[in-house]
Order: C-alpha cells, then structure tokens, then sequence
C-alpha cells in the first residue's frame, strides 16, 4: 500500500467519524444517548531506505511461522549462519527491535501473510 491509499483510507475513516459524530449529536438532542469508541490512529507507516530482498523476506515468513534459525537453514539450504545474516539485515532494514517486531512490522507492510 502507497502512501496515497493510506491517505485515502484516513480521509474516508476521518469522514465517517465526522458523519457519525453529527448522527450522535442529532440523537442527544432527541434525548437518546450514543457512545463514540475512539479508534486510535497510527502514524504513517515511513518509507524503509533499503526493501527487504525476496530471501529475507523467506525468512522473515518462516520466523513469523516460529522457525529458529536452524530450522529456517534447514528448510532454504542455507547455513544457520547465513539465517543470522539474514536475520540481522531484516531488522535493520524495518527498523525492528526483536524478530516478532520484525514481524509485526512485516505484517503492517504487507511483506508478510
């Protein structure tokens, strides 16, 4: 997803709230009570200055399935080592703190199923 669907899915979200929030007034005035859920926002997603490469993200899949990295060397013929490298490349690349940031953030950005 680009930025500019993102936009166009906030500004329809932001919108909505406003139609809901003039609905929920209208019915207060009648006497009638309706609560607004507030839905928190995140904050855009920023552009990554290096895209994951078709391997790391491999890998990133097979950790967000809970693989170690023995199990993930042994799985793409690779050495436990290189799933290291690998592993070390992703979380600089999307910025993470810990393999399940990592796949959380390859979640949001749609790298991951």
């Amino acid at each position: 997803m680009d930025a500019a669907e993102r936009k166009d899915i906030l500004n329809r979200y932001l919108a909505h709230a406003r139609q809901f929030d003039e609905v929920a007034a209208r019915r207060e005035s009648n006497g009638q009570s309706a609560e607004v859920i507030p839905i928190p926002i995140q904050a855009p997603l920023r552009e990554l200055e290096q895209e994951p490469t078709m391997r790391e993200i491999e890998v990133l899949q097979l950790i967000s399935e809970g693989l170690v990295n023995r199990e993930i060397g042994q799985r793409l013929f690779l050495s436990e080592e290189t799933v290291k490298s690998h592993v070390r490349h992703l979380l600089a690349k999307l910025q993470a703190r810990s393999r399940a940031h990592a796949v959380a953030v390859g979640f949001r950005r749609g790298l991951i199923a």
